[in-house]
């Protein structure tokens, strides 16, 4: 996932692929990167986006990083189509 802080609205953006051609999910957030506000409001985009709760939504690795892998709790089969839909936005 790639976030995008200190944009003009929250939105999930669609895919976006590194140099090294691995795609990943770009979240825009209006949050600055400080204190953990934008890694905190990237996993309620992401959460309200998937149709979990926030709470369901956390940070394995990449907390103080633009590019983060973050977990989320529920039915695979569920989240699994609903994110291939977010990256096929854009």
């Amino acid at each position: 996932m790639r976030a995008q802080p200190r944009a003009g609205r929250n939105a999930i953006l669609g895919p976006w692929e590194d140099a090294a051609g691995r795609s990943a999910l770009r979240i825009a957030v209006t949050e600055a990167a400080e204190d953990g506000r934008a890694t905190r409001a990237v996993c309620a985009v992401l959460a309200e986006a998937l149709g979990v709760a926030a709470s369901r939504v956390r940070v394995r690795s990449g907390a103080g990083a633009r590019d983060k892998v973050l977990v989320v709790e529920g039915d695979p089969a569920i989240l699994v189509a609903r994110l291939d839909g977010l990256m096929r936005k854009g």
